[in-house]
């Protein structure tokens, strides 16, 4: 039910003729390339034709703004698995947002999300002040709304799986995770 091929499709409807950026299926790391040279539009690879990856690098896109969206991978630092207790830190400070964006789009597309730490051979973290900030996060987002591209996906992928279209903060349950 859930290809990552439709996903390519819904972004590619929703966003490349007013951004000129593409989903993109790649290999091991994810990673965000702004147009150049040798690529004549902007692409946001995800990992190994994952549909939660996919999921999780649109919403990294969905959040970036217009000169964030111009920087390789944002503009952002990254620190594969096998982080410090202070490198994961920042990490989830970071990851925050994102994620609970990808929650978003996740109930959206009738998929289970699951909040990633991305540690597993790192120190430990607290995941469960991590998961009750980003529930927090879907509660913000849920009052004040999405950013435009965001609510243009989430309503498309609503559509495309027949998913409610209400954005309800009720749906969203922190013991889920």
């Amino acid at each position: 039910m859930h290809q990552y091929q439709d996903l390519i499709t819904i972004f590619k409807d929703c966003f490349f003729l007013k951004y000129n950026t593409l989903l993109v299926k790649g290999e091991d790391e994810p990673l965000y390339l702004p147009a150049d040279e040798n690529r004549s539009y902007h692409a946001i690879f995800f990992a190994h034709g994952f549909f939660a990856s996919a999921l999780h690098e649109c919403s990294h896109w969905l959040i970036a703004g217009k000169k964030r969206r111009q920087e390789v991978d944002f503009g952002y630092w990254y620190v594969p698995d096998g982080r410090t207790a202070s490198q994961q830190e920042l990490f989830q400070s970071v990851e925050v947002k994102p994620q609970a964006m990808e929650w978003i789009l996740s109930k959206a597309a009738g998929y289970r999300f699951r909040v990633s730490i991305d540690n597993l051979n790192g120190s430990e973290s607290d995941t469960d002040t991590f998961k009750r900030a980003v529930h927090q996060q879907v509660k913000t987002y849920c009052e004040k709304g999405l950013p435009e591209r965001a609510e243009t996906l989430r309503l498309a992928l609503c559509r495309f799986y027949g998913t409610a279209v209400d954005l309800a903060f009720e749906d969203f349950d922190v013991t889920s995770l």
